[in-house]
């Protein structure tokens, strides 16, 4: 019986399938809860609010964190259904480190805190890791989903990037406090103070607070500001060519086939001599 019970509080706090009127209903209620409570967060910073309804602002953080820890220990007094999970302990403690349990974990984390600390001035910090209620949502949006799975695939590639941007942060902030320090000691004091001109130039921002003035470090500023435009594309490339292939993997497992708009050919056709069925691929 217990395990008849325990099948189907998974099957409700779970995303629901199709038909699944009660786990629909859920989801909807968890997301609307969410949101609100996202609001109300931003709402209590403003002063004037926070005077006003700051019982209410209290009476519903209680409210939120009753549902959102229920849910939680429900989620892990069910996910012994799942085969991966199925070790009463073992398993409990392996879905507790997966990335939503963590997250489910953090947004109701803020409110227990308080009574294992004294510093006001930390707690009032705090509080604003309520915020981490909006990842949440990534458990019942699909689309969420797939922008987490393209990052999760594309990793390494991100992290390629992120060094090449960190290398060129160093090397521009370092020429350029060569370049300028005599001329500008007050503006490019130490290569720290340059990375923010660095910053804001590789990302093709341009506050224009910080500026070169002697020949060599325009001249240095202008191939630093091209490179800028290449570093911007880079991620945007990978994660596009992310989506595309979480595109192409769904309709795959639809049974679907990807057509090309422009020449109307499969894209999902093999290469060449990879399954002997000598079909080309698209080019």
């Amino acid at each position: 019986m217990t395990q008849g019970i325990r099948h189907r509080i998974y099957h409700f706090v779970n995303p629901s399938q199709k038909g699944d009127y009660l786990g629909r209903l859920f989801d909807v209620l968890i997301i609307s809860l969410i949101l609100l409570n996202i609001a109300a967060v931003i709402m209590s910073t403003v002063e004037q609010l926070q005077l006003r309804y700051q019982r209410a602002f209290d009476l519903f953080e209680l409210i939120s964190v009753i549902i959102f820890s229920a849910e939680y220990l429900l989620r892990i007094w069910a996910c012994t259904c799942e085969e991966r999970y199925g070790h009463p302990l073992t398993g409990r403690l392996r879905f507790m480190f997966t990335p939503m349990a963590l997250i489910d974990f953090l947004a109701i984390l803020p409110f227990y805190l308080p009574f294992f600390m004294a510093d006001l001035r930390i707690l009032r910090a705090l509080r604003l890791l309520r915020l981490f209620r909006v990842f949440k949502l990534a458990r019942y949006t699909d689309s969420l989903r797939r922008i987490i799975a393209v990052f999760v695939d594309k990793r390494g590639e991100l992290t390629v990037v992120l060094v090449v941007v960190t290398t060129m942060l160093i090397l521009s902030s370092s020429l350029m406090y060569l370049a300028e320090n005599e001329a500008q000691p007050e503006v490019f004091s130490s290569i720290p103070a340059a990375m923010w001109w660095s910053v804001v130039t590789l990302t093709t921002v341009g506050y224009g607070d910080l500026y070169p003035i002697t020949p060599l470090g325009k001249a240095l500023a202008a191939v630093i500001a091209l490179l800028g435009v290449g570093i911007v594309a880079l991620p945007a490339g990978i994660i596009a060519s992310g989506f595309i292939r979480e595109d192409l993997e769904e309709d795959k497992e639809k049974g679907e086939n990807s057509v090309c708009p422009h020449c109307g050919m499969d894209l999902n056709i093999e290469p060449l001599g990879t399954t002997g069925s000598g079909t080309t691929p698209h080019p």
